[in-house]
């Protein structure tokens, strides 16, 4: 069967939309190895001592790369989070459409679109990543190539320079932030086979149907008659998902806020004695993240203001449950998924303290399937 993606020729767009930052070239560049590798282990020190949780990995390895490079290894990231689709997509790929006299060789066409498509979506998210963990990646082969904490060098260069920000104070501001996220999913058992259960179970439902294709727009009018945004929750795949995957949708928005506020919270307080700009440094991340222009409609598509909804949310969600409740009662979160806040929780955390507090981690049935 074809590979629906032209994952090759997604490389080279994106690589080609990614361009040059000239500070890879400077001397400044050859800082970046040497510090992050010593600011990770210190910042895994602290997020342990803040956190209380150990990793099972052992301790975590940092990476300094270009864009080209963060390009190449998300490129595998997202060959296996959208495997499930282009498993069904590709055989009916192999078949020709004919219009007319003609026939369209459909694979050829739509596996360059594809691949355009994904290199210019790598490319543009490649100039704005300063730091990734990724928990997709990790797999039985090629072990030195998984588990790594990866920084975007020339990012996080242009930033310090442009902002003047104290080169190792936001090296090690970052690396807290990356490094609590290993922590959450190398630390707490049933994490990262649930979130990539939770992945998988969404894609895998995901059918070329134009019959789904006809209610997704059917529900996007009424939610703009409402008064709300359709795209709000996630971007496009929100409105291609069916009742069970909406829910699935539910719950990884609820994790991610979590995730993502957990992260934010931690990073600020682990760091709090040894980053005095970290509340600068903070700000100007938030505005870098409010996109203008046709930036702000590509953010939108794909779900990136979803996600960047998502740190605010989540930190909010945990700053009420512990100005509540107290820390103890919010470490309720990790006792296992079945404790976790959907997406509704997160935005009314008394939803979530009411179910912890009745004893029941069972959620009531979503409005789809009622």
């Amino acid at each position: 069967m074809t590979e629906p993606v032209a994952w090759d020729l997604a490389e080279r767009v994106a690589v080609r939309v990614a361009g040059h930052e000239p500070l890879e070239d400077s001397y400044l560049y050859r800082t970046l190895e040497p510090d992050f590798c010593e600011l990770t282990a210190e910042a895994e020190e602290l997020v342990e001592k803040e956190t209380g949780l150990t990793s099972s990995a052992g301790p975590a390895r940092a990476r300094v790369t270009d864009r080209a490079g963060w390009v190449h290894a998300n490129i595998a990231s997202f060959q296996r989070l959208l495997r499930p689709v282009t498993d069904k997509l590709a055989a009916a790929m192999d078949q020709p459409t004919t219009i007319g006299p003609v026939q369209i060789p459909v694979a050829k066409v739509g596996r360059s679109v594809a691949g355009t498509q994904v290199g210019l979506l790598l490319g543009w998210m490649s100039t704005r990543v300063l730091g990734q963990y990724d928990q997709l990646l990790i797999e039985d082969e090629n072990p030195e190539e998984q588990d790594i904490v990866y920084y975007v060098g020339p990012n996080v260069l242009a930033l310090e320079k442009r902002f003047a920000f104290p080169p190792r104070e936001f090296r090690l501001w970052l690396a807290l932030h990356e490094v609590t996220h290993r922590m959450q999913f190398t630390g707490i058992e049933w994490m990262r086979p649930y979130f990539l259960s939770l992945i998988e179970s969404t894609l895998a439902g995901v059918e070329p149907d134009p019959r789904r294709f006809l209610e997704a727009l059917r529900r996007a009018t009424e939610a703009v008659r409402s008064g709300k945004n359709p795209l709000d929750d996630g971007g496009l795949i929100t409105l291609l998902a069916g009742p069970e995957q909406y829910e699935a949708i539910q719950q990884i928005g609820g994790l991610m806020s979590l995730l993502e506020g957990h992260g934010d919270v931690t990073m600020d307080r682990a760091g709090a004695d040894r980053i005095p700009s970290a509340e600068r440094f903070s700000r100007v991340l938030r505005q870098r993240r409010e996109q203008k222009g046709p930036m702000k409609l590509i953010s939108t598509l794909v779900g990136l203001d979803a996600k960047m909804r998502q740190y605010e949310q989540g930190e909010q969600f945990i700053e009420t449950i512990e100005a509540d409740k107290g820390k103890e009662f919010l470490a309720n979160v990790w006792r296992g998924p079945e404790w976790l806040p959907d997406l509704a929780e997160i935005r009314e955390p008394s939803r979530w303290i009411d179910r912890v507090q009745s004893g029941d981690p069972s959620r009531p049935a979503p409005a789809a399937a009622r």
